[in-house]
């Protein structure tokens, strides 16, 4: 069975938008070789359509090892909106989406990687099928943003198990939390 590990780049505050405002500052080599072990690790990459969009007006376009596996790597947009995939090895799942995800786990394989943490990751939380939740956080506030710019969702409580802390030289400290009801199935 695939795991889906979501990882997320978020400020001290709670943000997880407007990276413009706080994120570039700490992107480095150390971050750049974890970013990198984590995609060759993965099966592919599942994603919202807003990642998809700033993804695939990005990636398609650009050369080296990181750019090169991500355009290789087989995609899963879920939207209802998205009419047309035009990056290559992408697949639209735009009905019963929390169903087509709960099939691709039970494929054998590599995790599935999801970048960012927006309605997708908070719905799969939701539904028990986000077995990793990674965030790496920023020793910044970045003092923008609210409703979707934040981490948190009304209603949304969930008890996560505490994997592992990696700090950084950047002063970013990799969270990682296990999801106990994704073990259970949902």
């Amino acid at each position: 069975m695939r795991h889906i590990i979501c990882q997320s780049f978020v400020s001290l505050d709670g943000v997880i938008n407007h990276m413009d405002r706080w994120h570039f500052d700490y992107t480095d080599a150390e971050a750049e070789a974890i970013a990198l072990e984590q995609l060759r690790a993965s099966a592919g990459l599942l994603m919202g359509r807003g990642t998809y969009e700033v993804y695939a007006a990005t990636w398609p376009g650009r050369t080296g090892t990181y750019p090169e596996l991500i355009n290789r790597l087989p995609k899963y947009v879920v939207s209802s909106t998205l009419g047309e995939a035009t990056w290559n090895n992408t697949r639209i799942i735009s009905a019963a989406p929390a169903q087509a995800i709960r099939a691709l786990k039970e494929e054998d394989g590599p995790q599935l990687l999801m970048h960012g943490y927006g309605p997708l990751a908070k719905m799969l939380l939701a539904e028990g099928l986000l077995d990793e939740l990674q965030l790496w956080v920023h020793p910044v506030l970045a003092g923008v943003g609210s409703g979707d710019d934040l981490l948190l969702r009304e209603g949304l409580n969930r008890v996560l198990r505490f994997e592992q802390a990696r700090p950084l030289a950047s002063g970013v400290v990799i969270l990682a939390y296990r999801n106990p009801e994704s073990e259970r199935g949902g």
